[in-house]
């Protein structure tokens, strides 16, 4: 193992190209927040069609998670990012030159399939080429990268839109996804497949190894594992929500229950998007500070994700006007969920690493899906029923506050394992 390991020259390189490719993929992700006042002025969307379109991006990118797996601790995390993204880049040319609803959201659902593996890729990588201790940290940069890229899809995408318009932003950003595919190719290195040693039973005959037991066997490990069970529901809809929250409904909520205008929805944006990245950079810090005194991921998971649900049961119930300030409590105070999906992997030996992030990737985008979408449905039923629009917003988000209670409560529950430990 310790011959796998990067010199720190090489980390570092190896942390920027794939921390480049991760901060394009947020900044994709995220940006409909922004443009969604532009969109459903010009393709007069309704709120359910908003959510799917943004949901697109999440349900292409659930789509490729279980092969992605395998095609991680088989061909490595460079080979994987690189194909995948290629689509990726096709995706931003068809968003750019669709002319309706469904080419729009066959883009999005191609761009979510290019991006899939701009996390995974580096988190399997990590799992082999950095200590533990390292991997965490390495792994809340990332997601800082991420924030980054979250947050220049809000003012700056706003001050851009009316010199560029959305369709040459989205040529732009294949060109720089281009750009990051140069870097990974350059600076990643190749990866050495493992072979695990095949054990003789008592009459001779060698088992199979676990590489060749086929990628069913290997997912069936996965999700039969305590403490990957422990973590979905959480992971669906408490990391689902808050991604789907931040990278979409924040922004219809400033606008239509805080009455914001478009310019001021993107700074509200450009608030929360700023607080999660300094967010993320702290926990990278702090995580490791935490496990050196006997704190786990787990522990943090209990004790703070109840401030989230504090926070967005004050965003239902407190009267509009504080749209920006309620929702960058409610994301910084969910962002410990984050700290969670490292942990799957670290449960994990290292040949299955990438089956099991990817696994519980598909949880989270699922989530992501279900959660953007359903709002969305939930919103315009809402506003069937007679209820006002800031009503049927607010009933809605009732209802996914709900739902992550109940999470949380499994999470709590559910039967104790090698978590302890991590």
């Amino acid at each position: 193992m310790s011959n796998d390991l990067l010199k720190p020259k090489d980390a570092v390189l190896v942390f920027a190209a794939f921390a480049s490719a991760y901060f394009i993929s947020t900044l994709i992700r995220a940006i409909t927040a922004t443009l969604s006042p532009v969109l459903t002025q010009e393709l007069s969307l309704q709120a359910h069609e908003l959510g799917l379109l943004a949901g697109g991006f999440s349900l292409g990118f659930a789509m490729v998670q279980i092969p992605m797996g395998d095609w991680l601790d088989r061909y490595g995390p460079k080979k994987t990012a690189l194909v995948l993204m290629g689509f990726a880049v096709l995706g931003c040319i068809a968003f750019a030159l669709a002319q309706n609803f469904y080419g729009l959201w066959l883009a999005r659902i191609l761009t979510g399939v290019g991006v899939s593996g701009c996390l995974m890729a580096p988190l399997t990588g990590n799992r082999r080429w950095l200590t533990p201790a390292s991997q965490m940290r390495a792994n809340s940069w990332l997601l800082m990268a991420g924030s980054l890229g979250m947050l220049m899809s809000t003012l700056p995408v706003q001050w851009l839109l009316p010199i560029t318009g959305w369709r040459v932003m989205f040529m732009g950003v294949g060109v720089i996804l281009l750009v990051s595919m140069l870097a990974i190719f350059a600076w990643v290195p190749r990866w050495q497949n493992k072979v695990i040693e095949q054990r003789s039973d008592h009459q001779g005959h060698r088992a199979p190894s676990p590489a060749q037991q086929g990628w069913r066997a290997s997912y069936s490990q996965v999700m039969v594992h305590p403490y990957f069970r422990r973590t979905v529901p959480i992971g669906f809809m408490g990391y689902g929500s808050l991604l789907a929250i931040q990278t979409l409904w924040a922004g219809p909520w400033m606008v239509n229950v805080d009455h914001y205008s478009q310019v001021q929805s993107a700074q509200g944006l450009f608030a929360i998007n700023l607080a999660m990245m300094f967010c993320f950079g702290w926990w990278g810090w702090a995580v490791p500070r935490f496990q050196s005194r006997g704190i786990t991921v787990q522990a943090l998971v209990n004790n703070a994700y109840p401030l989230c649900l504090l926070s967005l049961g004050v965003m239902v119930f407190v009267g509009p006007g504080y749209g920006a300030v309620t929702l960058t409590c409610y994301c910084l105070t969910s962002s410990v969920i984050a700290m969670v999906q490292p942990t799957v992997g670290l449960s994990f030996p290292s040949h299955l690493a990438g089956k099991a992030l990817c696994a519980y990737n598909l949880v989270i985008f699922l989530g992501i899906f279900a959660v953007q979408w359903g709002l969305g449905l939930m919103i315009d039923a809402f506003g069937a029923a007679g209820f006002a629009q800031e009503d049927s917003y607010k009933a809605a988000f009732f209802v996914d506050l709900c739902c992550c209670s109940v999470a949380y409560l499994y999470f709590l529950m559910a039967k104790d394992d090698n978590s302890r430990d991590i």
